[in-house]
């Protein structure tokens, strides 16, 4: 069965939540530009690219394992947001709220797959 990941809601909210991670950490010190810039931007990216690679194999088992990937690359990213929080860099919980969000649509897909399969 082929899937569009396109037409993922979790792929779409993954993209917009990597947009809103790029813009926030560009106020980020230019001393964290290979330390937690670099880890938040990578571990936002992999959510959305996971979903994608997920949605282009052939089977719902092989999905199921893309989209854990894609959630535990999620949880990175919140553990790294509430980092920069703490230390100052960030100040309001809007990245946080993506990740919430993403994250139900994200379980909510794998739910879905895994009562279909």
């Amino acid at each position: 069965m082929k899937r569009n990941h396109r037409s993922l809601a979790a792929w779409k909210k993954a993209i917009e939540l990597v947009e809103a991670v790029y813009s926030a950490t560009r106020s980020f010190p230019r001393e964290e530009m290979f330390g937690l810039t670099s880890q938040m931007r990578r571990a936002a990216v992999s959510v959305p690219a996971n979903i994608a690679e997920g949605a282009a194999r052939a089977g719902s088992k092989e999905l199921v394992q893309f989209l854990n990937i894609a959630a535990a690359s999620l949880s990175e990213l919140d553990t790294h947001i509430e980092i920069a929080t703490r230390i100052g860099f960030l100040c309001n919980d809007t990245l946080a709220r993506q990740v919430d969000e993403v994250s139900g649509i994200l379980l909510g897909l794998i739910a879905a797959v895994k009562r279909r399969a």
